[in-house]
């Protein structure tokens, strides 16, 4: 990875690390324990991809961190929220991410449950107080929430992660695990991105490019994680590895092999960068983080 794109990666999320703290709620009072939780899981060191691509969408078009930093803060909420409720028993019954008990070892299921639902719930709220401070944002920002919305329920994440449960066990199939893959993890990823540009005055022409451009990157995503579970290093990611083929899921590497995903991802980082041929040097974070996907290691 090159020392711009870290520069880059390090310096958006710490804005986003301080906005985060100053948007959720301090963990007192009778529901200290559920506020608790979601701080538990929120501040446990994720990457800030998401509100990352948010900024980076709103900069390709001549936008700030400041035009989007509530919404950045918003689908990073959503994920956390996702991240809790897949690791709970009744989905992938995991016992670690990034290198901590999940939140249900800690703080029970229960409370899990209420705090994943606490965090989706807040990025709504902060969303919606951002709409009634930037009266002038008001359209822009009602598109935002119902991509998001889209991005986030049963035609997005919540959608892809039935279809993965589904057919766990079953046949690989490549209709299958590209609609699962989309869905799961593309869907808000290319939602973040494109909200981003949205909220920055972009284009129609530009939207339309920042998206298809966030769909590709947002299917890289997931099948980098494919071959992370396969490759990668238990110490870095920081949870077990091999448990897909454990379960029986279909995953990119079950259907083409680890040699084809790594070819398809390729191929697909090369078309999410031509979506951004027609516009200048603002794009070039995205570009960078297009390679940087492929190139991570947790």
């Amino acid at each position: 990875m090159s020392r711009k794109i870290e520069q880059y990666l390090e310096e958006k999320k710490s804005l986003v690390e301080q906005a985060l703290q100053k948007c959720m709620p301090k963990p007192t009072g009778l529901a200290g324990e559920v506020i608790r939780s979601m701080h538990y899981s929120l501040f446990a060191g994720g990457k800030r991809i998401r509100p990352i691509l948010c900024i980076a969408g709103a900069e390709a078009v001549g936008g700030s961190a400041d035009d989007v930093l509530p919404v950045a803060c918003a689908v990073e909420l959503i994920h956390s929220y996702s991240l809790i409720h897949d690791d709970l028993p009744a989905m992938d019954n995991d016992d670690f991410r990034r290198g901590k008990p999940t939140n249900h070892k800690v703080f029970g299921e229960a409370v899990a449950v209420l705090a994943g639902d606490g965090l989706l719930t807040q990025a709504f709220n902060l969303m919606a107080r951002y709409g009634l401070e930037k009266q002038g944002k008001k359209t822009a920002l009602l598109r935002v929430i119902d991509l998001i919305a889209s991005a986030a329920g049963c035609k997005g994440m919540v959608g892809g992660q039935v279809v993965d449960i589904t057919y766990e066990g079953k046949d690989p199939d490549p209709t299958v695990v590209e609609y699962i893959h989309r869905h799961k993890t593309g869907a808000l990823i290319a939602a973040s991105v494109t909200a981003g540009t949205i909220l920055a005055n972009g284009t129609e022409e530009e939207v339309r490019a920042i998206n298809r451009y966030g769909q590709e990157i947002g299917l890289v995503f997931q099948i980098a994680d494919d071959i992370l579970n396969i490759e990668g290093s238990e110490d870095v990611l920081g949870k077990g590895t091999g448990s897909d083929q454990e379960r029986g899921k279909i995953t990119y590497p079950s259907v083409f092999g680890l040699s084809e995903s790594k070819h398809i991802q390729k191929r697909l980082v090369d078309q999410a960068i031509e979506f951004l041929n027609k516009f200048d040097q603002r794009t070039e974070p995205l570009r960078d983080l297009a390679r940087y996907i492929i190139k991570r290691r947790a």
